[in-house]
């Protein structure tokens, strides 16, 4: 859409977009978005927008630093890239 396309360049905005036709850029961080609606969001009322983003911001570091993860050697995310870099 080219007004949201002006607007993002007027705004200094850079639009990160995936290459044609290619789904698999995108599948990381879809699974992540599907990961967190389905273990956060849904099972939760929100009554406020800053108990929201509060939450959110909770849920994205127990993600990154608890959550284990079995295709990551049954690690978090943080341990797994501590772990592999230090090896």
């Amino acid at each position: 859409m080219r007004q949201y396309q002006f607007l993002l360049k007027e705004k200094g905005i850079t639009q990160s977009m995936s290459r044609k036709e290619n789904c698999l850029d995108n599948a990381i961080i879809e699974n992540f978005f599907g990961t967190l609606k389905s273990e956060f969001f849904f099972l939760k009322k929100f009554n406020l927008i800053q108990q929201l983003k509060k939450e959110i911001k909770q849920y994205i570091y127990y993600y990154n630093y608890q959550r284990i993860k079995s295709n990551l050697n049954k690690m978090s995310p943080i341990q797994y890239r501590t772990h592999f870099y230090n090896n």
